[in-house]
């Protein structure tokens, strides 16, 4: 007998051999439509799969996140049987669901092209209808490598022999009589269970695990959702999206761009690092006010601080690493001797802040020391992973750590979060929701720390009076965090900024203060940053506002406009007086008509033209035009620059002269 607690806490008790599917066509053939799988004890389950144990029983409903993750990994494999029936040789690789949606990595000597979406699509919707069975098989490891060779999937026979190194099962999955799939599930009990909520998106290419060395493999994604709804609406969103492409806008409005040359890192035109430039000077002022310190440390620094850190165990992979000498030339080559120590770019700044801070003697009277620094990093993120300026290689953060006592956390965690919010407001984005990350299960420090830490953290947060959820086990190994997710105009969320407890660094780089007592105390380390990086936040507000940056933001916040070249001189009056009240404002005075003018500087998205003629040079006048707008508001040069000023003056400035 199998015995179950529902999440109601009532206990039930089945027979053995019996499957959720059964259970849940007990308790209502309705409820059984919507299901796609089960949880036992947290753990998912298949619904055709019969349990073998108790345990706690839930039923996952096919509008869940878990229950849409499950959709879209099916959807990877009917794509992966309708590429192969159509395309027969063609090899499937690894099929995992992502953000939204899900891709299929294939191997094949011919290129696949979008055009042959619609017959993949008519494909898959043929297997749907057909409701195959999905059936669970476990099957021996040796067998299983001589099966998927002998087909020829020697991808596939590659990570079986991975799963054998791990001590895995090795299970597979039967899409009816004719096509199966290496996967751990769990899967639907049937094709037609996913429906047709589903599309494919877009081509892309991709590596064998990643690595430019190994066979290019052809990447086709897709997305599905629990109903038609969900679609139209997620493509709508995809659409409006696609107009709010920041490296299209950053092309259009000629603030950036990228080139092969330097992959991941950004070339700044002088409109878009005038953008970066208000930004930075804007959050300088808020760590001013906040009591912080800036400081500058070094890109490369040697290997032993991330060595001690952690850091080159876990994140090896992902940083730049030079030897600390200069080559000798053999035969046009480098050649190194087998002494030369190595540095790294600095993929973060704590340890080098931690060296600061140890570099004098501190006192408890110092504490807490918030350390900023808007500190350039290097990441060597994979070139499939590159996404114009929200994943870049070379990125700057507006970083910072703060060093203080136990009994100072709470304190020190409300004043980022009123900083956080001050920040976000006045950039426009107020949509935010709060996750309080807490302890994984592989961590440092005894629960006594984590139950301190994690308290800490709740309370600062009731404090403020946030909402926020728990995410459980979702904590960093060295303590707990709180994650930032905004929501954009177009109902996307994007992670920024962060805010981190950390007793581990401490201990492993011997940071110490002097206590009250007289004795050495390890300082709590706080990491946190506003933005994030500058790189990303830029992009997300080029987004969020479709490249019509807010009047402060904008790079340039007006253009004066000429009707006729009698105006010319007084047009150049208007942009000194306006410059000299501290707008930034160019002007446009060549021989076109305006109504050309006034559709150029629309689709450069300035905030303000201000349009002078004959008329306006007479009166000692300008006519006012607002992006977006039909209209025109005439008033004196003296009442627009007041007018205008105003407008243009970051949040905290306007706030200072209220």
């Amino acid at each position: 007998m199998i015995n179950l607690t529902f999440p109601d806490g009532v206990l039930r008790t089945y027979e053995d051999a019996i499957t959720p599917l059964d259970i849940a066509n007990a308790i209502s053939i309705s409820l059984a439509k919507k299901a796609v799988a089960a949880k036992i004890d947290g753990n998912l389950w298949d619904l055709s799969r019969p349990l073998i144990s108790g345990g706690q029983f839930e039923l996952v409903m096919r509008d869940s996140a878990e229950g849409l993750e499950l959709l879209r990994h099916d959807a990877a494999h009917v794509l992966a049987q309708a590429v192969q029936d159509l395309f027969p040789g063609t090899q499937v690789t690894i099929g995992p669901t992502v953000e939204d949606g899900f891709y299929y990595d294939f191997y094949r000597e011919d290129k696949f092209s979008t055009d042959d979406f619609a017959a993949i699509e008519a494909r898959m919707r043929e297997i749907v209808d057909a409701d195959l069975p999905i059936v669970r098989e476990e099957i021996d490891r040796e067998e299983a490598i001589r099966h998927f060779n002998a087909i020829g999937e020697t991808f596939k026979a590659s990570i079986i022999e991975d799963i054998i190194k791990q001590g895995e099962t090795i299970t597979i999955y039967r899409q009816g009589d004719s096509w199966k799939d290496l996967c751990r599930g769990p899967h639907l009990p049937s094709t037609g269970k996913l429906g047709k909520a589903f599309k494919l998106l877009k081509l892309a290419g991709a590596y064998w695990r990643g690595d430019p060395k190994n066979p290019q493999l052809q990447r086709i994604y897709g997305t599905a959702w629990a109903d038609e709804k969900q679609l139209a609406e997620y493509l709508r969103r995809l659409e409006e999206a696609e107009k709010r492409d920041h490296r299209k806008i950053g092309r259009a409005l000629n603030l950036f761009h990228f080139q092969e040359e330097a992959q991941g890192s950004v070339f700044w035109h002088p409109h878009g690092y005038m953008i970066w430039r208000i930004l930075e000077a804007y959050i300088r002022r808020q760590l001013d006010e906040d009591g912080y310190v800036e400081v500058k440390t070094p890109q490369l620094l040697a290997s032993k601080f991330w060595e001690q850190s952690g850091h080159w165990e876990k994140f090896r992979e992902n940083m730049f690493v030079v030897p600390d000498e200069a080559p000798s030339i053999v035969e046009g080559e480098p050649l190194f001797s087998g002494d030369a120590n190595f540095m790294a770019l600095k993929p973060m700044n704590c340890p080098a802040h931690i060296q600061i801070f140890k570099s004098d003697q501190r006192s408890y009277r110092d504490l807490p020391l918030r350390m900023a620094e808007f500190g350039c990093c290097h990441r060597n993120e994979a070139h499939g992973a590159l996404h114009g300026l929200m994943r870049v290689r070379q990125m700057t953060q507006d970083d910072a750590h703060i060093f203080c006592r136990e009994d100072q956390i709470g304190e020190e965690t409300k004043r980022f979060l009123t900083l956080f919010n001050r920040v976000y407001t006045a950039c426009g984005l107020t949509n935010i929701h709060y996750r309080l990350a807490t302890r994984p299960n592989k961590r440092a420090g005894d629960d006594a720390t984590w139950d301190k830490a994690e308290q800490a953290l709740a309370n600062a947060l009731d404090s403020v009076g946030v909402e926020y959820v728990i995410a459980k086990g979702d904590g960093a190994f060295y303590g707990p965090k709180l994650e930032f997710h905004l929501t954009d105009a177009i109902g996307r969320t994007w992670q920024c900024g962060t805010f981190q407890l950390d007793y581990v660094l401490p201990e492993r780089l011997d940071a110490v203060y002097t206590g009250e007592d007289g004795q050495k105390h390890r300082p709590v380390l706080l990491h946190r940053a506003v933005f994030g990086t500058f790189e990303r936040f830029i992009g997300i507000l080029i987004e969020h506002y479709a490249g019509s940056l807010p009047a402060w933001l904008a790079p340039v916040q007006v253009v004066v406009a000429t009707i006729t070249s009698e105006a010319d001189a007084y047009g150049l009056k208007v942009r000194d007086r306006l410059v000299q009240a501290g707008l930034r404002v160019t002007t446009d005075i060549r021989n076109e008509k305006i109504n050309y003018k006034v559709r150029e500087h629309s689709l450069a998205k300035i905030p303000v033209m201000a349009i002078v003629g004959r008329r306006e040079a007479e009166e000692g006048k300008v006519a006012l035009r607002r992006f977006g707008s039909q209209t025109q508001e005439v008033m004196t040069l003296e009442e627009a620059v007041v007018v205008l000023a105003q407008d243009g003056l970051a949040p905290d400035l306007k706030e200072r002269l209220s």
